[in-house]
């Protein structure tokens, strides 16, 4: 027997999400206006959103979500963020929308979280979890990670990195960067000062993360 589940998620106009998810590589499958508004999007592989009109609902403390397991997440990350830069110019990473990258958090194997502009959260994850690898930041990333991008608690994750950095004086520059880089990331999400750590980042060599920076300088500078 082959089962699909679809869920059907809130919008307070479809306007406001139909053109974000055909940035993510859905196409339009159905919509009706009356008697109550409704719209079917799909990726296909079974990957199927439904939405409804809700004109009270609020987005920014929306508690809707969708836990999405896909077989590579990183795959899934990449033709998003692609989607998502050429329509809005950048890769949205505060606000709403914002997309958040593929990260290992405790207990879980890696993956992402897509939280729409009606506030609706898409949790992607491969669904297995993997091994530590004994890196002294690891458990740190991992659990700002859980806070951060699994329980929207930026605040929490913020704590843990910084923290982290306290604990460790004596880590090199590339053990730092990606603790940095997350910490600058979740600034940016709540408005803290990550001007101060880009400056930080940009006296290190991080050639290697080229990409991740100059993402969070784009949204910094939005």
């Amino acid at each position: 027997m082959s089962v699909q589940t679809v869920p059907i998620l809130p919008s307070r106009d479809l306007d406001d999400v139909l053109p974000f998810y055909l940035a993510l590589g859905f196409r339009q499958t159905y919509r009706q206006a009356r008697p109550n508004p409704y719209l079917c999007v799909s990726r296909g592989d079974g990957f199927d959103l439904h939405f409804f009109g809700l004109p009270e609902h609020d987005a920014q403390n929306s508690l809707f979500s969708v836990v999405v397991s896909v077989p590579d997440t990183q795959a899934l990350y990449d033709e998003f963020a692609a989607g998502l830069r050429s329509a809005y110019g950048r890769l949205p990473i505060a606000g709403l929308p914002r997309i958040t990258r593929p990260r290992r958090k405790q207990g879980a194997g890696a993956g992402f979280s897509v939280v729409d502009p009606a506030g609706n959260w898409l949790r992607i994850s491969s669904g297995a979890e993997e091994t530590e690898t004994g890196d002294r930041f690891e458990r740190a990333l991992l659990n700002a990670a859980r806070q951060a991008d699994a329980r929207g608690d930026e605040a929490a994750g913020i704590k843990v990195l910084e923290a982290a950095l306290r604990r460790h004086p004596d880590a090199t520059d590339q053990e730092r960067i990606p603790v940095l880089i997350y910490l600058a990331e979740l600034l940016i999400r709540t408005g803290g000062p990550a001007a101060a750590v880009l400056d930080e980042l940009a006296a290190l060599d991080t050639s290697d993360f080229a990409d991740q920076i100059a993402d969070l300088t784009e949204q910094l500078n939005d």
